[in-house]
């Protein structure tokens, strides 16, 4: 729902700037592992408006070519002789990820009727580029004309591979008081304070090889062990808040040979902690006794591995307390919500930092045709904008 809008913080030429911005990102490809060139981009413009970059070392627990990067904005406000005057003030994180989801095609940004598309057959990249985008413009309009809180821009590779980056990274190392991400495909104005935990599971059947034509009856089909497990397995969305895939399987050797090795990768997802446990050991637990009927009687290795944490914001939380009073100043009414997916929230929260994931406008996200309008863009840097005049805002909370 959208209500009467004040006048954008967003100028003509800061509209420019962050699309044209948002062009130029989505064209330098980095998928998970692969972010350097975009991260030395983002680089390259922050030190140009002055602000200095830090990088860490989590490419090496990240599985990435680089490290996430922290860069912070002091307050300021201009005087009316020109100097700046730094004010001591709250800090706001502001967070958005560099990797995008494996191509399918290159991307050429194109613009038509308002929206950026990919004039080619495969993802944009808006997500995250969409926020890289506007946290840049963001700091380009900081740097001109100061702003009313501290701000740390925190850039993460290996969002796409579990939150690989935010995991490994340092939250002692912030010094916000709380912080947002702008990584949910959903209309502005949808604030995330519910997402679900997250676990892979992964299981390798062995067989025994053997002529398919001349001595099946000496072979034990590792396939057909990892089909009735499939069988067995409730898939897809159980309820509200939990849901259960097998994404991919892959065994055997050649049409003419029982196979003798299959593995499966599937995930949990689920808001509530103990039904996600509950349906990895009833998983676990079909895939065994697939592994054992006597048609199959393969070996069967399982390993389960939580990605990630979910979590429920508690309703008096100051920092979606800001969001809200921000979307409303911007013209968006918000709407709480609980999501299917993880994003950096999760494993900020996981390590205690108070984090909101908010709708970046986004559509179609990890696939062809993937869009996000220009309208959007721009309705989100002024949300951005208006975090920080909230934040200011906001009354003493303990802690705060």
């Amino acid at each position: 729902m959208t209500v009467d809008a004040p006048v954008s913080r967003v100028g003509t030429l800061e509209r420019r700037y962050l699309s044209g911005t948002f062009a130029e990102l989505c064209r330098i490809e980095s998928p998970s592992g692969h972010e350097r060139a975009c991260a030395e981009r983002v680089i390259a413009e922050l030190r140009a408006l002055g602000v200095n970059v830090h990088e860490d070392d989590a490419d090496a627990i990240a599985g990435s070519d680089c490290g996430n990067l922290l860069a912070r904005i002091p307050a300021t406000r201009q005087l009316a002789d020109g100097e700046a005057e730094t004010r001591g003030a709250r800090s706001v994180l502001l967070c958005a990820h560099l990797d995008t989801v494996p191509l399918q095609a290159p991307v050429e940004p194109v613009l038509r009727d308002g929206v950026w598309e990919n004039a080619n057959e495969g993802i944009l990249g808006a997500d995250n580029k969409a926020a890289v985008a506007v946290l840049l413009a963001l700091a380009r309009h900081i740097r001109q004309e100061g702003a009313p809180v501290d701000v740390e821009l925190l850039f993460t590779v290996g969002e796409e591979i579990a939150l690989a980056g935010a995991r490994a990274f340092d939250v002692t190392r912030l010094h916000s008081d709380f912080g947002y991400v702008f990584d949910h495909a959903s209309p502005i104005g949808e604030v995330v304070v519910g997402s679900p935990s997250h676990f892979r599971v992964q299981a390798s059947f062995r067989g025994a090889a053997a002529h398919a034509g001349i001595r099946p009856e000496e072979g034990r089909s590792a396939i057909l062990a990892a089909a009735r497990a499939i069988a067995s397995i409730p898939l897809g969305r159980l309820e509200a808040g939990t849901t259960v895939n097998l994404g991919t399987i892959s065994g055997g050797t050649a049409m003419n040979v029982v196979a003798e090795h299959c593995s499966l990768v599937g995930e949990v997802r689920a808001l509530d902690e103990q039904r996600a446990q509950a349906l990895v050991a009833e998983i676990v637990e079909r895939v065994h006794e697939a592994a054992n009927l006597p048609d199959c009687d393969c070996d069967v290795d399982v390993s389960v591995q939580r990605s990630f944490s979910g979590y429920r914001l508690p309703a008096g939380s100051p920092a979606v307390h800001v969001a809200e009073m921000a979307l409303r100043s911007c013209g968006h009414e918000p709407v709480r919500i609980s999501s299917g997916g993880g994003s950096d929230a999760n494993a900020l929260l996981a390590e205690g930092f108070e984090t909101v994931n908010l709708a970046n406008g986004t559509e179609r996200n990890h696939e062809p045709g993937e869009r996000v309008s220009v309208t959007a863009l721009e309705d989100m840097l002024d949300v951005a904008l208006a975090l920080l005049d909230e934040a200011v805002a906001l009354q003493p909370v303990a802690g705060l």
